[in-house]
């Protein structure tokens, strides 16, 4: 049998009791470690769950998920993922492929923060599409999440961002001569994935476009969420280019049309009351 386990968003012990006993009565457990990041390292939940884990990379996943997968033909083995096991599309080709093989799965879910976001007061059923961002580079600039924003914004909806992580990536040189080097790991705040979009915003008025997004367009900043030090910060596109809410990760939400009990919640979070209430009100229903 192959176990997929969310392990939630926060620490060690945000599993839960179905998901552990799996952990427990598994022969082999292997920890997912580059589309999600715990608040805690691999040791602590080694010492909570009483099992050794394995770290599988971007790399063993998608490259070794069959001998993965041979192994779960004969014994159990769980893949444990930060989150909800289906939060990134990696799993399911982990699903297919077991069912492929004839290998039975049985999926344990848990809070992500695709319905954790819900924290900061906006209701989930009014978020449209969610959008990656991913760090730019100076020859790779692309603005296609702009687009998605835009349009769920447009249709009165909020957008969750998720920002990019980098982890075990290669710099272009050794990927092209085969070294097995790897940059540090990388993971995007608030305030980057705000100076990006207000470029967006630069870019678009200068080729006279109007963009439905502005510097004014009321944001929320969340880092760490359903950990003991979380943080969430509403204010305006600007401000979010600035705010520091600290250690990785961090995810970001441009506003649509906001309910009034929408509003109120977003205000107990906001950096500035005054501006928050000058611009929030245009988009208020």
């Amino acid at each position: 049998m192959l176990y997929l386990v969310g392990l939630g968003l926060g620490d060690a012990k945000d599993i839960t009791v179905k998901g552990l006993e799996a952990v427990r009565r598994c022969r082999r457990v292997y920890l997912e470690a580059y589309t999600s990041v715990l608040t805690v390292g691999k040791e602590a939940l080694e010492e909570f769950y009483g099992k050794e884990l394995i770290l599988a990379d971007r790399e063993m996943v998608e490259q070794e998920a069959d001998s993965l997968l041979k192994e779960a033909d004969v014994c159990d083995v769980a893949f444990l993922v930060v989150g909800d096991p289906f939060g990134a599309t990696t799993h399911s080709d982990l699903v297919l492929r077991a069912v492929k093989l004839g290998i039975p799965y049985k999926v344990i879910h848990n809070a992500s923060i695709m319905n954790a976001v819900g924290c900061c007061g906006l209701q989930l059923y009014n978020f449209g599409e969610t959008v990656s961002i991913v760090f730019w580079t100076d020859t790779w600039k692309p603005e296609s999440f702009f687009d998605k924003i835009e349009k769920n914004r447009q249709n009165g909806m909020h957008t969750l961002c998720l920002l990019d992580i980098k982890v075990k990536e290669q710099s272009l040189e050794n990927l092209m001569k085969g070294r097995k080097i790897y940059e540090p790991p990388r993971y995007m705040s608030v305030n980057q994935a705000a100076e990006q979009l207000l470029a967006i915003i630069q870019n678009r008025r200068v080729q006279g476009e109007k963009p439905e997004i502005t510097e004014n367009t009321i944001c929320v900043g969340l880092a760490r969420v359903g950990a003991p030090d979380e943080k969430i910060a509403s204010g305006t596109l600007q401000q979010m280019s600035t705010v520091e809410l600290g250690a990785p990760l961090h995810s970001l939400i441009v506003t649509g049309t906001m309910h009034p009990l929408e509003l109120e919640m977003l205000k107990l979070f906001s950096l500035d009351s005054s501006s928050f209430e000058n611009n929030a009100c245009q988009r208020t229903t």
